[in-house]
């Protein structure tokens, strides 16, 4: 638990800065001297799978952020230990109560299209657009802002109804990207032509988007920050197929490979190469939890007794060890043990068939007699070899069980619509539980339109409870007992099935230059990132 404590005191230790009423001005993070840096050249990666869309406001699929983060921008972005650093916003305070929290935005800033960007947009994407689409940003500005007002042209004021400490920590691109407003304002959202030529403020513009091939953004000439972006270009290239993802980064074809690009048995050959850097690091913010998502709103999954003989069934350590090739660690709870407010005291939810069989029959609920699909992710072999083993393991206990799949577009509309038996998928924490979990179990957020939802259709009162009061509590030790108890209630009745904690490893090569600084890593705008000639 010491790393545990070590990042509480870090935490209170902003809050006591806050409670102050001072300005936090952090300083930048180190970004290399840049008279040495390269001007020019194409920085080509792989998204995968393919997007649906590049509007991260509207999808908050992984994709689509590795890809929106360098065309939209937050007011903020986070250093490595999880702490605020500027972006859009210069400078911010927070008021001794926790309630009013003032933005100081940067000068000069325009969008792509030649517009400047002001406090309006600002307003109107928190209070309007994201308020509407963004279904984990909404669910907390709902609960928590009470207004938000321009100032003025560079300053924004938002007013909270109660203190919520980890409001500080959403301003990131992936959470709050800033969107036009002249755009925007007044349409559909969803289907707004600008969604298909995203205009945003980063460093790199929406250039071409061959479906099926590539994605290439192109350098934004009048960026707001000036003599930046170093690149020329980037490319995102698709590439079905995982095999040919690791020959294309072996010719150099690509000089960046992002978790999950390559099959986890090909990093360690991959990482070898000559002139190939390796590094987990840029995933601070986020703590990927890899969890099995059971539709509770129809047999065989709406028993707690069955959800749990699951768990029992599925052997973690073999599925981390042999199919994710030790990229990970056994979760034991829905908090990944990187984050705040972790117990690892949960009961134990250890390998045992017989002791799933004992379940089943305890449930009362004959299991055969209702056929379960499992709705395929997209990410890569790793997550098919993973459907067939829990397809396997479920047949042992009872179950019949089939395999769907589908694209990255299918699986998130039908997520997003409850239309699943059983799926598997990974979540982002985002630096504190009531941001990135809270979200995935409240009864609030059992909500049609977005798969990062309550879509199993869990509801506990009592863990409903629990939630809004940890999240409004100041107290670091009270919070961190009423998440504990929160965690006994999500484990013992398998309100998700959580699996695993994510590593995503990022290879590169060696002359590329400042990839990863931030807590955001790869979402991060590549507004620092060069290319050294050899």
């Amino acid at each position: 638990m010491k790393r545990v404590t070590t990042r509480l005191q870090q935490r209170l230790a902003s809050l006591a800065i806050a409670a102050a009423g001072l300005s936090l001005l952090p300083l930048a993070l180190p970004s290399g001297n840049a008279a040495a840096q390269t001007v020019g050249g194409t920085l080509s990666g792989i998204v995968q799978p393919e997007p649906p869309i590049l509007v991260s406001a509207l999808n908050s699929q992984a994709p689509t952020q590795y890809v929106a983060g360098k065309i939209y921008q937050g007011l903020l972005t986070y250093s490595p230990d999880l702490k605020p650093q500027p972006e859009l916003a210069k400078s911010w305070k927070i008021s001794p109560d926790g309630l009013t929290y003032t933005f100081e935005l940067q000068s000069g800033v325009k969008w792509h299209d030649g517009k400047p960007f002001t406090s309006a947009d600002v307003v109107f994407s928190i209070d309007k657009l994201l308020r509407e689409v963004h279904v984990r940003t909404r669910a907390v500005l709902n609960k928590y802002m009470a207004s938000i007002r321009a100032v003025n042209d560079s300053t924004v004021e938002i007013k909270l109804k109660e203190p919520f400490p980890p409001f500080i920590s959403m301003f990131e691109t992936g959470t709050m990207p800033m969107m036009p407003k002249h755009l925007y304002e007044g349409t559909d959202y969803r289907n707004n032509p600008a969604n298909q030529k995203p205009v945003g403020t980063g460093p790199f513009m929406f250039k071409e988007w061959k479906k099926g091939a590539y994605i290439k953004l192109a350098k934004n000439p009048n960026y707001w920050k000036k003599g930046k972006p170093y690149l020329d270009e980037l490319v995102f290239y698709v590439i079905p197929d995982s095999a040919s993802r690791a020959v294309a980064f072996e010719k150099g074809d690509v000089q960046v490979l992002r978790g999950g690009d390559v099959d986890n048995v090909d990093v360690k050959r991959l990482r070898a190469l000559p002139n190939v850097e390796y590094t987990t690091k840029g995933w601070e913010l986020f703590s990927p939890m890899t969890s099995m998502l059971m539709n509770q709103r129809k047999p065989p999954f709406d028993n707690v007794k069955v959800r749990q003989a699951v768990m029992h069934a599925l052997n973690r350590n073999m599925i981390v060890n042999n199919i994710f090739f030790g990229m990970g660690k056994p979760a034991v709870s829905p908090f990944a043990s990187t984050t705040l407010f972790f117990d690892k005291n949960m009961p134990n939810m250890e390998f045992s068939l017989k002791k799933a069989r004992d379940l089943i029959k305890e449930s009362g609920v004959n299991v055969g007699q209702y056929p379960v699909k499992i709705l395929a992710t997209s990410y890569g072999a790793n997550w098919d070899r993973l459907d067939e083993y829990t397809k396997q393991m479920l047949e042992q206990i009872g179950f019949k069980v089939s395999i769907e799949s589908a694209d990255a577009g299918t699986w998130a509309a039908r997520v997003s619509n409850w239309d699943f038996d059983l799926t598997t998928t990974y979540t982002y924490q985002y630096g504190d539980p009531a941001l990135g979990v809270e979200r995935l179990y409240v009864a609030r957020n059992i909500v049609k339109g977005t798969p990062f939802a309550n879509v199993q259709g869990y509801n506990n009162p009592k863990a409903d409870e629990l939630w809004a009061k940890a999240g409004a509590t100041m107290d670091a030790a009270e919070r961190q007992k009423l998440y504990s108890e929160v965690q006994k209630i999500l484990v013992t009745e398998v309100a998700n099935g959580n699996l695993f904690e994510l590593e995503f490893p990022t290879l590169y090569r060696k002359n590329v230059k400042n990839l990863v600084t931030t807590a955001i890593g790869l979402n991060e705008s590549f507004d620092n990132v060069s290319i050294e000639k050899n």
